[in-house]
């Protein structure tokens, strides 16, 4: 025999308010693909005992259009990709390839000696090496037998 679930109005309810909730939290703190035309500047950040290592994806951007700050601890990647002139005479059946300013803004997670920094572009990728301030660095102390 078929188990039979009672109709509880107030679990539709929840059900539906849970996933309201979802979507308004996407919405307003986690920027959605469809809001922004699709993620593609997508990052990766990770650190090491002395460097915090940023990886940027920004296909199409010549490195002179690419611009690195850092402030207040806060690391902004920003820049231009130049649209194209259209083809004459042509139909376009897509035209997807992105064009316009951008800027990304991320917390770094400790101080960063700035002046030091390193900023490598290449096949898109754009590779920013931050070294840790002295003060954040992991410190060895020796033990001494007596």
């Amino acid at each position: 025999m078929a188990n039979l679930m009672v109709f509880d109005p107030m679990r539709e309810l929840a059900a539906l308010r849970s996933t309201m909730d979802q979507l308004f939290d996407d919405l307003f703190t986690r920027q959605v693909d469809w809001l922004r035309g699709g993620d593609w500047m997508a990052v990766d950040m990770y650190q090491t005992d002395n460097d915090v290592v940023v990886k940027a994806t920004i296909p199409g951007v010549k490195p002179e259009d690419i611009h690195v700050t850092v402030n207040n601890n806060v690391l902004t990647i920003s820049g231009e990709v130049k649209q194209e002139e259209e083809v004459k005479n042509a139909v376009y059946h897509l035209r997807e390839r992105r064009h316009g300013t951008y800027t990304r803004s991320i917390t770094l997670p400790v101080p960063v000696e700035v002046d030091k920094a390193k900023a490598e572009y290449e096949n898109g990728v754009l590779t920013l090496t931050l070294p840790k301030a002295e003060a954040v660095r992991p410190k060895t102390i020796t033990v001494k037998a007596k």
